[in-house]
């Protein structure tokens, strides 16, 4: 199998290691696991369904290593997370891997109720406009270490929902996914309106062509 591994532009974040300094049961005051909707994240091309909602954990289980991520007929991956409000994020906090199943490249997209394979990829290739990326990490760190990612606040100031665009692995045939996490400010905002989120199951496809272009439906999650 094929990776292509270029970059649309060059943008290396500074980031940070693991803090191992809290007690058991302990978070970050600012982390934002209590008000992320667990029973609404909906993750494509996962392994098995409720996969996606695994990386969501408290922070003292963070290095928790027997629920995870994977990806399932290739190594993309979309993942979208509904907070409970507003929330104004600071940082991504990331464990993956290990080694080659780490994710490449991690695009983000704030506020995304309808989005697929083909609309990620459109949406990375222009580069810019509304339905571009607000941030793309990258220089994603080999580690089995919870890392974290400074994301860019101006960016990222009234989130409802966060959706996130794994385009490969590191080398992998899969990208594995162990913890998300996020470090921010939330207010008691009511959305706007209900997000209903569908997803249907992926067919098991031996032959599988990466993200077709002209496909949607089985790698799809949209309002209702």
């Amino acid at each position: 199998m094929s990776h292509d591994h270029q970059h649309c532009g060059h943008e290396h974040h500074e980031h940070g290691g693991d803090d191992d300094h809290l007690k058991p049961g302990e978070g970050q005051q600012d982390f934002l696991y209590a008000k992320i909707d667990k029973e609404g994240v909906i993750a494509l091309n996962e392994q098995e369904a409720g996969m996606g909602a695994r990386t969501i954990k408290p922070w003292d289980q963070r290095k928790d290593e027997s629920l995870y991520l994977e990806t399932d007929t290739d190594d993309q991956t979309l993942i979208q997370i509904p907070f409970t409000g507003l929330v104004k994020l600071r940082s991504l906090f990331l464990k993956a891997g290990p080694n080659n199943y780490t994710p490449d490249a991690i695009y983000l997209f704030p506020n995304v109720d309808t989005m697929d394979f083909a609309d990620a990829e459109a949406a990375v290739a222009s580069g810019s406009g509304n339905k571009a990326p607000s941030q793309k990490l990258e220089s994603i760190a080999v580690t089995r270490e919870v890392v974290e990612y400074p994301l860019r606040p101006a960016k990222f100031s009234n989130v409802r929902s966060l959706t996130l665009f794994v385009p490969r692995s590191m080398g992998e045939e899969t990208t594995r996914i162990y913890f998300l996490g996020f470090k921010g400010e939330w207010s008691d905002v009511k959305r706007e309106g209900p997000t209903n989120i569908i997803y249907e199951s992926a067919p098991q496809l031996k032959d599988h062509t990466k993200v077709p272009g002209t496909e949607s439906g089985a790698y799809d999650f949209g309002t209702g």
